[in-house]
């Protein structure tokens, strides 16, 4: 008796190797591109001025970064969910001025910082609540507490802005510096690792990731899809409140005036990096290298002595050229494996 033997390969074999995608499929190319921007960005600095590389400026331009490092982080978890928070400049300064009233009132430093801490998650809460809960879009929502919170700080200061007294824990913090870099530089890389290990490497970072793309699914799935977006949304607030209480360190006062286009900033550099303002697709290393760029451009047009008035233009056309790559991405991936087949 003769037997036929077939050899196949193993279901979960097969399935794996079509699910197997190359090193260029899963790389972000918008991020690739914003790399080698801010890179070429860096080097033209470097040439046109050569106080630009030294370590004075590089710890000072870490410390700008710093407070748009940390809510940009924030941020990069609520664009991925699909949602957007336009109210965090104005987190930034009510935490800000609160906080310094609270210090002139008496209140003691560690109060206070836990205080700024509650004041920003609070007012984040309140956006996802709305958003998640009440079905406003978050675009309505953030526009409208833009408006209400930086109204509150105002009539609370009257606009004026609030000393803070040197003696006090949250001033020194604001002066507190470890191997030639600020406290607030040190605090927006922590924050840059946690959200890191939060977005890749959790439950909470997948489903942030799946509402962006596929928010039914991932509700069919069981998944509490208002309490993660609320969650996000909460977070932007939580970043937004520590940035305020850093920059009002920083200063040595807190104001109500502060933070203005704070917003801007902040989505320009995380959609710079590569997180697609359509949701399903963010990278924290790319909110990096986009927080990076906005702030090398700011210092060295300061250096270079160019108007301040010109830093926002060419933010804004950076921006501009990025979302149009961010929604051409196939297009742009098609013509650098071109570029790179020919050669």
């Amino acid at each position: 008796m003769t037997t036929t033997e077939t050899t196949v390969a193993p279901e979960p074999t097969v399935a794996r190797l079509a699910q197997q995608r190359s090193f260029w499929q899963r790389t972000n190319k918008a991020t690739l591109v914003m790399a080698g921007v801010t890179l070429l960005v860096f080097v033209f600095f470097a040439v046109a001025d050569e106080n630009f590389l030294t370590f004075a400026n590089l710890s000072n331009l870490a410390t700008q970064v710093g407070p748009v490092l940390i809510v940009a982080v924030a941020m990069t978890f609520v664009i991925t969910a699909g949602q957007i928070d336009l109210s965090v400049g104005s987190i930034v300064a009510f935490t800000a001025a609160i906080s310094a009233q609270l210090l002139v009132a008496g209140w003691d430093s560690s109060l206070v910082i836990v205080a700024a801490l509650l004041m920003g998650l609070g007012w984040g809460l309140v956006n996802g609540w709305f958003t998640a809960y009440q079905g406003i879009p978050a675009f309505i929502v953030t526009l409208a507490t833009l408006s209400v919170v930086r109204g509150i700080a105002l009539f609370q200061t009257e606009g004026f802005s609030v000393p803070i007294e040197s003696y006090t824990l949250v001033a020194k913090l604001g002066t507190a510096r470890w191997l030639g870099f600020s406290a607030t530089a040190w605090i927006a890389l922590v924050v840059v690792v946690l959200g890191f290990v939060l977005l890749h490497a959790t439950r909470f970072g997948q489903y942030v990731i799946g509402i962006g793309s596929a928010q039914e699914s991932v509700r069919r799935a069981g998944v509490n899809v208002k309490l993660v977006t609320m969650s996000a949304l909460g977070f932007s607030g939580l970043a937004a409140g520590l940035a305020g209480l850093l920059i009002a360190a920083r200063l040595g006062s807190g104001s109500a005036n502060s933070a203005q286009g704070f917003e801007l900033t902040v989505i320009a550099a995380v959609v710079l990096g590569g997180t697609s303002l359509l949701g399903g697709r963010g990278t924290i290393v790319g909110t990096l290298i986009g927080a990076l760029l906005t702030q090398v451009i700011a210092n060295g047009l300061t250096l270079l002595s160019v108007s301040p008035y010109l830093t926002p233009i060419i933010t804004g056309a950076v921006l501009v050229l990025v979302v149009w790559i961010n929604l051409r991405g196939k297009d742009l991936g098609w013509f650098l494996r071109r570029l790179t087949a020919r050669r």
